[in-house]
């Protein structure tokens, strides 16, 4: 792949797609257009409801998709013991952060569905991280990137809840707290709504308690003590991140304050940040619920990486890159210059023939043909 002609985003969405491709992931390739009341019915899940839709010559009323996962869901099928490996290169529609103004994105994902055990969790999230890595080398060129893959876990967040006793309204309105870290409108909720001092004391640990695994896990099994529904998902968390190579071990940041609809998503979610951005350039997590209410029996994880939010902050290359720069003059025999030319081209080189090498030019060799040198 000549990636000279390709412009950095094209780069990026080639090597995220060669990556998913080497550890087994298949490509998933979807109309540009599904029957609106997909969206219509799971409009929660999407990150934008907005949707363009038309109706076609035969009166259905059809969306210009805005999401790809759903569309995957749907075509999929349940085999007992087949895990499928899809991910996926398409543009969505759809308006982006703080605009209303529709946009066409490119976005690159991947989705892992089936029965899922450890290892295919640790592998999505492994999978995300180098996604960010490989991202982020363009956005600080020929620097290593610096990344985070912050992530939370949205049973024990719910089990947690579960374990006061409260209404589903008063659980919404700790949500949100939680999704804040207020603390102080918390504890006051939980006050009103007759919650012991212990459980506050328990869920303001959980929301203010964030930092590397290391650091968090001897808190959560120290909770799992107290109460004991917490320590099915703080043993699943714990051994998923064990299973992690110790360099996307050290990427992973835990943050009970990110949160997820839980009518759609439970376990382990996920956002992804490279320095530089101020906003998430990847999302994912485990969708099972999503996966029910579409009558769909397999468990689920993905994550999709957003293409449009790298784009204003890539790095220019530092000039321009060849393999081979050949130096000419007067006295070099144009013959010569064009076979050596065309011997490196045809090696899949990049090389140029100049009489001088402008400053911000780079190149990894230098051929000195002035001088009548190579004519022989």
């Amino acid at each position: 792949m000549d990636t000279y002609v390709m412009t950095r985003e094209e780069i990026v969405s080639y090597q995220l797609r060669t990556l998913y491709s080497r550890y087994g992931y298949s490509q998933y390739k979807m109309s540009k257009f599904e029957e609106y009341d997909l969206y219509v019915r799971n409009k929660n899940f999407l990150v934008s409801d907005n949707v363009i839709t038309f109706t076609d010559h035969s009166g259905r009323l059809l969306a210009l998709k805005p999401d790809v996962t759903l569309s995957i869901v749907k075509s999929g099928r349940d085999v007992p013991g087949k895990v499928s490996r899809i991910y996926y290169n398409e543009n969505v529609y759809r308006t982006s952060p703080g605009s209303r103004d529709f946009r066409e994105i490119n976005q690159v994902g991947l989705e892992c569905i089936g029965e899922l055990d450890t290892y295919l969790l640790s592998e999505v999230l492994t999978l995300a991280a180098k996604s960010l890595k490989r991202a982020g080398r363009y956005i600080s060129f020929f620097q290593s990137p610096d990344y985070v893959l912050e992530l939370s876990h949205l049973d024990v967040v719910s089990c947690l809840l579960d374990s006061l006793t409260v209404n589903g309204e008063v659980k919404g309105e700790l949500l949100r707290c939680i999704g804040e870290k207020n603390v102080h409108d918390m504890a006051r909720i939980c006050r009103e709504a007759g919650v012991d001092t212990a459980h506050v004391e328990a869920l303001a640990v959980l929301v203010t308690t964030d930092g590397t695994p290391d650091e968090v896990l001897p808190v959560l099994t120290r909770l799992s003590n107290t109460y004991e529904n917490l320590r099915e998902p703080i043993s699943e968390l714990s051994q998923t991140l064990s299973a992690l190579p110790a360099s996307v071990k050290e990427k992973i940041r835990i943050d009970f304050s990110l949160l997820s609809d839980m009518s759609y998503y439970n376990g382990i979610v996920f956002r992804g940040y490279i320095k530089g951005i101020p906003d998430s350039v990847l999302s994912g997590g485990r969708y099972d619920r999503l996966m029910r209410k579409m009558d769909r029996t397999s468990d689920a994880i993905g994550f999709a990486v957003y293409l449009d939010r790298l784009a204003g902050y890539y790095t220019a290359a530092p000039g321009e890159f060849y393999d081979a720069v050949l130096l000419y003059d007067d006295t070099t025999s144009p013959r010569k210059l064009s076979e050596w030319l065309a011997e490196r081209v045809a090696n899949g080189e990049r090389a140029v023939a100049v009489r001088d090498v402008p400053g911000n030019w780079h190149s990894k060799e230098v051929i000195d043909m002035r001088g009548g040198r190579g004519n022989e």
